[in-house]
C-alpha cells in the first residue's frame, strides 16, 4: 500500500473542504490531524492484509475528515443564506435608485422647461433693446406733456425694467435649478449603476455559495459512504488479519526461544572453556558498562531518522484487539545504513515473516540474562549468522520488507529473549 498516495489524496480532500472559508489555518490543522491518525492506524495494522490496511486507512481518513466536511457544509449553507439576503437588499437598493433617477429626471425636465421659457422672455427684451425700443421709451418720457403723464410714463418704464429683471432673475434661477436637478439625476444614475452591480455580484455570490453547499453535501455523503465501505471490507478481512496477528506472536515467541537457547549455549561454552583453563566458571560473556541503561546511552543509535512508532501494546480500533509492538520504529530513507548498536555476534540473519529481512545480534549476558538487539524490515542484510560485529559496524540497510507500510527500521531490545522498552537503552535524543 502506498501510504504517501493515501495521505496526499486525503490531504487534498481536507484542503478542498477548507478552501473558501474563514478557516485556512484550521484546514491545515485538519490535514495534520488526518496525517497523524493515518500514521497511527497504519502502524497498528502493519501485520494486517493489504486490503485491511487500505480499508483501515480509508476509514480513519473518512472519520477524521468528516467533521471538517460537515463544518464546510454548514458554512456553505450559511453563505448561501447571506448571499441571498445580500441579493435581495441589493435589488431593493437598485429599485430605490431607479425611482430616484425617474424623479430626478422629471425635475430636470421641468427645470429645463423653465430655462427655455426664461430664455424666451429675456430674448424679447434683448430684441427690443437691439431694435432701439429702449431709446424710444426714453424719448417718450422726455416728450411727456404734464407731470401726471410723466409719472405715468416713468411708472410704465419701471414696470418694463422690473419685468426685464424678473425675466433675467428667473432665467438665472432656472439655470441653477436645472444644474442642481442634473447633478441629482447623475448621482442617482451612479447609485443605480452601483446598485445594479451589487445585485449582479450578490447573485453570483449566491450561486457560488449554492454550488459550494452542494459540493460540501456531496463530500459529506462521499465520506460517510467511504467509511461504510471501509468497515465492510475490514469486516471481510477480519479472519485473515487476526490470523496474521497470531502468526506475528508465534514468530516473536520463536525468536525469543532462539535467543534464550543461544544465551544458554554461550553460557555453556564459557563454562566449558573456564573449566578447561582451570578458572572459575562464568555464565557467558559478561557485559560491563559505566553507564546504566536507565540513562539511555547503553546502545548506539542504529540508524539516523525519527521515531514514528512506540514500543508497547497497541489497540486495533478496527478489530478491537491488542497486540504487542515489540520495538520502536525509526523512519528513515530506503537504503540508509543500519549499524550494530553494540559489539556482539549475529545469531539470526534472514527472513522473519512480518518482520521481513531481520537480524538479531547477541551482546552477551547482562545481569544474568542474555541481551540482544534485533533489526527488522531491512532492504538488505549485510551480515551472516556467526559473524562477530563491532559497535557502529554496518550490518544492513533500511527498507520496507515484510509487514511494513513504508521505509523504516523496526528496532528491538530483547532480554532473556523477551522484548523490552528500547528507549531506556538508547540516547535520549535518539541521535
Amino acid at each position: 500500500m502506498n501510504r504517501i498516495g493515501i495521505v496526499c489524496a486525503i490531504g487534498a480532500v481536507v484542503v478542498l473542504l477548507g478552501s473558501g472559508t474563514a478557516g485556512h489555518a484550521d484546514a491545515r490543522d485538519d490535514k495534520a490531524r488526518v496525517d497523524r491518525q493515518l500514521q497511527e492506524t497504519q502502524a497498528t495494522l502493519e501485520a494486517a492484509t493489504d486490503r485491511a490496511q487500505q480499508a483501515a486507512a480509508d476509514h480513519a481518513a473518512a472519520t477524521a475528515a468528516l467533521p471538517g466536511a460537515q463544518v464546510a457544509l454548514e458554512d456553505a449553507k450559511g453563505r448561501v443564506i447571506a448571499a441571498e439576503v445580500a441579493a435581495r437588499q441589493a435589488q431593493r437598493e437598485r429599485d430605490a435608485a431607479d425611482a430616484v433617477v425617474g424623479a430626478a429626471d422629471a425635475e430636470y425636465d421641468g427645470a429645463k422647461a423653465q430655462v427655455e421659457q426664461g430664455r424666451a422672455d429675456v430674448s424679447v427684451f434683448v430684441a427690443a433693446t437691439y431694435k432701439g425700443s429702449g431709446f424710444a421709451m426714453f424719448n417718450s418720457i422726455l416728450e411727456s406733456r404734464s407731470p401726471n403723464d410723466l409719472a405715468l410714463r416713468i411708472s410704465y418704464l419701471d414696470r418694463v425694467a422690473a419685468e426685464s429683471r424678473r425675466a433675467l432673475d428667473e432665467l438665472t434661477v432656472a439655470r441653477m435649478s436645472a444644474k442642481q436637478r442634473s447633478d441629482v439625476a447623475e448621482l442617482a444614475r451612479d447609485k443605480a449603476r452601483r446598485a445594479a452591480e451589487q445585485t449582479r455580484q450578490a447573485l453570483q455570490d449566491s450561486m457560488a455559495a449554492q454550488a459550494g453547499a452542494e459540493q460540501a453535501a456531496a463530500d459529506v455523503k462521499t465520506l460517510i459512504d467511504k467509511s461504510a465501505q471501509a468497515e465492510a471490507v475490514a469486516s471481510s478481512e477480519r479472519t485473515a488479519v487476526l490470523a496474521r496477528y497470531r502468526q506475528l506472536k508465534v514468530d516473536s515467541d520463536r525468536i525469543g526461544a532462539e535467543l534464550r537457547a543461544e544465551a544458554a549455549a554461550e553460557a555453556a561454552r564459557a563454562a566449558k572453556a573456564a573449566k578447561a583453563a582451570g578458572r572459575p566458571a562464568a555464565s557467558g560473556t559478561q557485559l560491563t558498562t559505566a553507564v546504566p541503561p536507565s540513562s539511555g546511552a547503553f546502545f548506539l543509535m542504529p540508524v539516523h531518522g525519527w521515531k514514528s512508532s512506540n514500543y508497547g501494546m497497541r489497540f486495533d480500533p478496527v478489530y478491537k484487539v491488542y497486540q504487542l509492538h515489540a520495538g520502536i520504529d525509526v523512519a528513515a530513507g530506503g537504503g540508509q545504513p543500519i549499524v550494530a548498536a553494540a559489539d556482539g555476534k549475529v545469531v539470526r540473519a534472514g527472513w522473519a515473516g512480518g518482520n521481513g529481512n531481520y537480524t538479531c545480534i547477541s551482546h552477551g549476558i547482562y545481569q544474568g540474562k542474555g541481551l540482544a538487539t534485533c533489526y527488522g524490515h531491512q532492504s538488505q542484510i549485510l551480515v551472516h549468522v556467526g559473524q562477530t560485529v563491532r559497535r557502529g559496524e554496518l550490518i544492513g540497510r533500511v527498507g520496507t520488507t515484510g509487514a511494513s507500510t513504508g521505509n523504516h527500521l523496526h528496532f528491538e531490545v530483547r532480554l532473556n529473549g523477551s522484548p523490552i522498552q528500547p528507549l531506556t537503552w538508547l540516547p535520549g535524543c535518539l541521535c
